[in-house]
């Protein structure tokens, strides 16, 4: 009876969690039909603030402007983060390995503030100036330093999990160390790359204090364009951005998850065959020959 009474109760706290976490957004998605003025109210449904929304060029240009940053700011967090985890995981202890380690995962545990002002400095001074100062390559900058420390710990954990006899298989047989990193070792921690770009996006996307320390009048991400309307008051058009940003990534993830229940599927099923084929291949037989006495 009490275990009975524990799975209910166990069943009834993730519901409330979920609740907790899916019902504003529910919510939001709700009144992104209101026909009223007031984003927490539903006046009647309407499509005004998605014909608003289509209209708005301000907004449209925060929104490719951050989908742009932020699809080179994974792309090159992925590149310099896997980079960083096959030296820090396949090179072993060296002299300056753990400062290395340290530097590169120095992001995720200090305050974005800091490095903001820190690359602040660094855009703005007179000696740099030929780094262009604030604006998109700062913001870009700014997005792929914190994105790196990400993608790092991922792909570096992936690799210590991955079979290095695949990798000295490869090389025994003559294979160059180059070409057995992008055939051997890029399809085995695939699924870390993905991860760690979707998490660098998903982070570039999503951040303030970066792009509002080094934005400019002509580079304003959507969260700087969202806080800074939040001053003159929002409208629910916001809200209709809001639903249009879920839909395309819950078809995002549910596209993903299908694709990837897919391929694992494909794996099993030709993992299946190879053992079959050897249980059922037949052994060798060798001719016995006699000498002659």
């Amino acid at each position: 009876m009490s275990g009975e009474s524990g799975r209910w109760g166990a069943k009834g706290w993730l519901l409330t969690v979920f609740a907790f976490l899916y019902l504003p957004i529910f919510c939001l998605v709700v009144f992104s039909f209101t026909g009223g003025e007031i984003t927490t109210q539903l006046d009647g449904l309407s499509l005004r603030w998605y014909a608003e929304l289509a209209a708005d060029d301000e907004l449209q240009t925060a929104v490719l402007l951050s989908l742009r940053v932020g699809s080179l700011a994974a792309s090159a967090a992925v590149i310099v983060g896997t980079a960083a985890a096959v030296v820090l995981s396949r090179f072993g202890p060296y002299f300056g390995s753990r400062f290395l380690a340290g530097v590169i995962t120095a992001p995720m545990v200090m305050p974005e503030v800091v490095v903001g002002l820190s690359l602040v400095l660094l855009f703005t001074h007179p000696g740099w100036s030929f780094l262009g100062g604030r604006g998109v390559g700062a913001i870009w900058a700014a997005h792929t330093t914190l994105c790196v420390a990400y993608v790092a710990v991922l792909v570096q954990s992936r690799l210590r999990e991955m079979d290095r006899a695949l990798e000295e298989a490869a090389l025994d047989l003559g294979c160059p160390p180059f070409k057995v990193f992008f055939v051997i070792t890029v399809p085995v921690i695939a699924p870390a790359l993905v991860s760690g770009w979707l998490l660098s996006f998903t982070l570039s996307m999503d951040d303030f204090v970066l792009a509002a320390m080094l934005s400019n009048p002509g580079s304003t991400t959507l969260p700087v364009l969202i806080f800074a309307r939040l001053h003159h008051g929002l409208k629910p058009e916001i809200n209709a951005l809001a639903t249009v940003i879920v839909a395309i990534v819950s078809v995002a993830v549910v596209v993903g998850n299908r694709v990837m229940l897919s391929a694992r599927a494909r794996r099993a099923a030709a993992t299946a065959r190879a053992a079959a084929g050897r249980e059922h291949a037949s052994p060798v037989t060798l001719p016995l020959t006699h000498r002659r006495p």
